[in-house]
């Protein structure tokens, strides 16, 4: 049984996402949805607060939270599973795996992954879904030792972060490049956009805790499904690449 402000929370996104709850509507006060989900106004509170972490709600301070958004900004700290993510904002998440092999990179993956030319990787295409519907294609390349497991693992059964995190594998540190590209032959195909479409993609480097590279992934993004939000505070130090 989920914790009540979670499951309030939850409703919520759905309303949302649905449309039943439109950019720039106001919610229910904080005692309307007391009533409406007899509780009390902490988990009420809760919810809330889950929302505009989110960013798909503001208000505050004795005003009405307004819809600022229907789609859910990502954690960033989640960003290395999208399993996680997808539980964390209310959905249910899926995957069909398309291919993995055992092959030789490309050049540039292998400098990214600093091994020789020659060297093997495992590379794999899987298709991940929410609530059952196409959200986002992921193409990963991982170092021979890291990924000899997964030839052999159910990839459709959940997280590959979890599953090497299980295997005692040190995923310590990633870095993201985020921009957009149009859908390609194959984005089309799976995601269900039409080809030239505008996809946000994610590229990621992950290395171990002595900044060995393990993992080289790109993913595409149905941009109606994932935004990213980057939030500075006075004082804090942000370095800023590749723009």
């Amino acid at each position: 049984m989920p914790v009540l402000h979670r499951a309030l929370a939850a409703e919520l996104r759905r309303r949302i996402q649905a449309g039943e709850l439109r950019v720039g509507d106001s919610l229910p006060s904080e005692a309307q949805l007391c009533r409406e989900f007899a509780t009390s106004r902490g988990p009420v509170r809760q919810a809330l607060a889950a929302l505009r972490e989110d960013g798909l709600i503001g208000g505050g301070q004795g005003r009405r939270a307004v819809v600022l958004d229907s789609v859910p900004a990502q954690p960033f700290e989640t960003f290395l599973s999208f399993t996680r993510r997808a539980e964390l904002t209310g959905h249910q998440p899926g995957q069909q795996l398309q291919e993995i092999a055992l092959r030789r990179p490309d050049p540039a993956v292998a400098a990214v992954l600093q091994i020789e030319p020659d060297a093997h990787v495992v590379q794999l295409v899987r298709l991940r879904l929410l609530d059952g519907r196409p959200a986002m294609l992921e193409r990963m390349t991982y170092t021979e030792a890291v990924g000899r497991p997964l030839l052999d693992a159910d990839l459709d059964a959940g997280s590959i972060y979890a599953l090497l995190l299980d295997r005692g594998v040190d995923l310590h540190s990633a870095r993201h490049t985020f921009d957009a590209v149009p859908a390609d032959e194959l984005d089309a195909s799976l995601l269900r956009v039409s080809e030239g479409a505008p996809l946000l993609r994610e590229r990621r480097l992950t290395s171990d805790s002595v900044g060995t590279p393990l993992e080289w992934s790109e993913d595409r993004y149905r941009p109606d499904v994932a935004t990213v939000t980057v939030t500075n505070r006075r004082g804090s130090r942000i370095t800023l690449t590749d723009l």
